[in-house]
């Protein structure tokens, strides 16, 4: 079944979207990050996509607050990413009740912590995140690329217990311009394991595109929602179709 994933980018303890990844270039769309998780909720989301901002510059949760309210007090289900550098941070959300911690920065600068954690928690709540620039992982928040290519990193750790990867193409992020499905659909090729894409949705007709193609298991829609290109229950509807 194909997923749609609500985004709710955190930082300053606001809902905000970034173009690119660009700290410099935000837009606040929400003064409460809960309040926009309950919303969703409300219509229809079986779950919320949620990323600490802070967090992933500082390498430690920053605005766990509002992600842990949501896991405890709504219905959806819960994926949070930004800043789970440590056991610490990924046992706190996923005893709190919060489903799915993505692992980004870490698979690069501290895979054995990533294997580990694959082997603690299991695949199914361990999530990759895997973030490109022109193919290759970027990390810290987006603020750095390594020379590690994409679909090697996410082989690599399939190869470990890995069963599900976000990948986010930075330069469609926020730019409404279309998911590079190509990228997202060679990731869930080279790996054989469920790709949800993230970035650039900007179309019922971009969501038809993906759920045609192997592997691409959901989409994380941000922007395109927050600007009224479509609605979440529009969205809904047509991953159903």
């Amino acid at each position: 079944m194909f997923t749609i994933y609500p985004a709710i980018d955190m930082r300053g303890g606001k809902c905000v979207r970034l173009l690119q990844g660009d700290y410099d270039q935000e837009t606040v769309y929400g003064d409460s990050p809960f309040e926009m998780a309950a919303r969703f909720d409300r219509e229809g989301a079986d779950w919320i996509h949620m990323v600490d901002l802070d967090g992933a510059k500082e390498g430690r949760p920053v605005n766990d607050e509002h992600v842990i309210r949501a896991a405890k007090e709504l219905k959806a289900r819960i994926q949070i990413g930004g800043g789970v550098r440590s056991a610490e941070s990924a046992a706190r959300y996923l005893d709190a009740g919060v489903d799915r911690v993505i692992l980004g920065s870490s698979a690069i600068s501290d895979p054995e912590f990533v294997k580990n954690m694959l082997r603690t928690y299991g695949g199914d709540r361990v999530v990759i995140g895997i973030d490109a620039r022109d193919g290759y992982v970027a990390t810290h928040g987006w603020l750095e690329t390594s020379t590690v290519r994409a679909e090697e990193l996410a082989a690599e750790l399939a190869r470990f217990g890995a069963e599900w990867f976000v990948m986010t193409d930075i330069s469609r992020d926020g730019m409404l311009s279309g998911p590079n499905t190509g990228a997202i659909a060679g990731l869930a090729e080279a790996t054989g394991k469920n790709v949800i894409a993230s970035g650039g949705v900007s179309s019922l007709e971009d969501l038809g595109r993906l759920k045609e193609n192997a592997g691409i298991e959901g989409a994380i829609i941000g922007k395109a929602l927050y600007e009224g290109r479509f609605t979440l229950n529009e969205a809904l509807k047509e991953a159903k179709r």
